[in-house]
């Protein structure tokens, strides 16, 4: 026993807090990780009946779909991925190419298809609206253009439909060039609808439809959130993919486009904060009339959901709780 030593009170008390620390070191990301399981567990529990329950006993679903160009393409890539995750969609709104695709996608159109959309878009029809040659007559004729390839294409896709025969209510928007006024449309021949929507002002001449003259509705509301909530919607998912030009222009057609982009991105940061999530895709670097990379935004719109969509359940749960699950809103 001689050779045991004890410890002295100041020892002790050393070693207690060292180990207590060292215990609560451990704990906190124990706790924390036990709080994230819990909730991924609530989450999964709930979601099926949210996802199983129609308006009135959950809150109308809307999606709107922003402006972009090839960009827009995005919302394909956010669309499967929606689809995925069996997230529930009542009410769909676009503008220009968000337009587009929210007409395909409320007409019933499958996603596969969708895809095949932008493999045709990234060939050579589309951009041919966007040539060097068409741009010369631009300049040398003195009068806009009229897009043969855009309006064939928009017409091979959506000219059987109208309004009033999609699955999902509709809503796109165009501007009266003449008088500078949003046009939401809901309902009449949607490839005139569409068309309008995607109708680039400066470049392409403004669409006669009754008595309007009407261009790119992207010019005057960019992310159409208020158009899902007059269709009906009550919680709003926003798919946006606006870009920030960091290139100067090279020419006619590339500065007409990036004074577009700018106009848009500013639209769009009062715009998003009207929707209830937001999912904002990673396609800088692809600009307006880049066609041949549809592929390449569909990709980035993948991605952006996928790693949003957590985020999205959770909010739409949260909002939809006092009425699913606990009595009237």
């Amino acid at each position: 026993m001689k050779n045991v030593k004890y410890l002295s009170h100041f020892d002790f008390y050393i070693l207690y807090f060292a180990f207590y620390a060292v215990l609560l070191s451990a704990a906190i990301p124990l706790a924390a990780q036990q709080s994230s399981s819990d909730d991924e567990i609530l989450r999964e529990v709930l979601w099926p009946r949210l996802v199983n329950s129609k308006p009135p006993e959950r809150p109308a679903v809307g999606l709107a779909l922003s402006g972009g160009g090839a960009r827009g393409f995005a919302h394909v890539g956010v669309l499967e991925a929606l689809q995925y995750a069996g997230f529930p969609v009542d009410y769909v709104s676009g503008a220009s190419m968000g337009s587009v695709v929210g007409a395909f996608y409320a007409s019933g159109m499958k996603i596969d298809e969708m895809w095949n959309f932008g493999r045709e878009a990234s060939g050579r029809d589309i951009s041919r609206d966007f040539s060097r040659i068409k741009l010369f007559r631009l300049l040398i004729t003195d009068k806009l253009l009229t897009p043969t390839y855009i309006t064939g294409f928009i017409e091979k896709n959506l000219g059987d439909y109208s309004f009033e025969k999609l699955k999902l209510p509709f809503a796109c928007v165009a501007m009266d060039f003449k008088t500078g006024e949003k046009i939401v449309f809901t309902d009449g021949p949607l490839a005139i609808a569409v068309r309008a929507s995607v109708n680039l002002p400066g470049i392409f001449a403004p669409l006669q439809y009754r008595h309007r003259y009407l261009v790119d509705g992207g010019v005057v509301d960019f992310l159409p959130v208020d158009a899902a909530k007059l269709l009906g919607a009550q919680w709003v998912l926003a798919s946006s993919a606006e870009n920030v030009p960091n290139e100067m222009p090279e020419n006619v057609l590339s500065a007409l486009l990036q004074v577009i982009d700018i106009r848009g991105s500013m639209l769009a940061g009062a715009e998003e904060k009207e929707a209830d999530f937001l999912i904002k895709s990673k396609v800088q670097g692809i600009k307006v009339a880049d066609f041949e990379k549809c592929l390449e935004a569909g990709e980035a719109g993948v991605m952006e959901a996928s790693r949003r969509m957590t985020g999205a359940k959770e909010s739409l749960l949260v909002y939809s709780a006092p009425g699913l699950f606990g009595g009237a809103k």
